[in-house]
């Protein structure tokens, strides 16, 4: 048998993106830094729904309460405040309105903005594509070998795919506190496949 690789990739504009967006309060007390924060996450919130963010499309990623010391080099430091931190990450469907929700975020006060992670919708439909030229590319080359060896290609014993296809790197773009306008490029979605063919003499 002759045993090949074939690889094939798509590359498509994203149509989605998730951004992460929360605020960071410190006071003397938990309740107030807790209170405070509760306070600045509903004006955020408000705002993502002003711009047209809807429920489902944001999720709490990170919620926290911890105490603050004061700086002691004898080992024991004294505690002189609290932080409480609540960030969410946001599902924007309309890529062309990434500037306005990140321009809400800082509007409503969120002193945390993480990075942008673009995305393809539909790219399980898109990998299917990718599929189907890989396998041309395993025959094609399968057929170089056939043809160089003096034997004719017979029929496919095996294929198997490699990995988990997606795009190709994860990619991810920060995100500053003043709005900028956001180029999210291309996605490059990627499939390799493993086949085998038996072969038979030329006829």
């Amino acid at each position: 048998m002759i045993s090949v690789t074939g690889e094939a990739t798509v590359s498509v504009p994203p149509d989605l993106a998730e951004i992460e967006g929360g605020v960071t309060s410190d006071a003397k007390t938990a309740r107030e830094a807790s209170e405070a924060n509760n306070v600045a996450m509903g004006k955020l919130l408000l705002a993502l729904k002003g711009v047209n963010i809807e429920e489902k499309d944001i999720k709490t990623s990170r919620l926290s309460l911890q105490p603050q010391n004061a700086p002691n080099r004898t080992g024991s430091s004294a505690i002189v405040g609290y932080r409480a931190s609540n960030r969410v990450t946001i599902r924007v469907r309309d890529i062309t309105r990434l500037a306005n929700v990140i321009d809400a975020l800082v509007g409503a006060g969120a002193n945390e903005i993480g990075g942008i992670n673009f995305m393809v919708s539909q790219a399980s439909k898109l990998l299917d594509q990718a599929r189907e030229q890989a396998i041309a590319d395993a025959r094609r080359k399968a057929e170089i070998y056939a043809k160089a060896a003096g034997v004719t290609l017979g029929a496919p014993l095996g294929i198997t795919e490699e990995g988990s296809p997606g795009a190709l790197p994860y990619r991810r773009m920060s995100a500053g506190i003043a709005a900028a306008p956001v180029a999210q490029g291309e996605e490059t979605l990627g499939v390799t496949v493993n086949v085998s063919w038996a072969i038979k003499p030329a006829q």
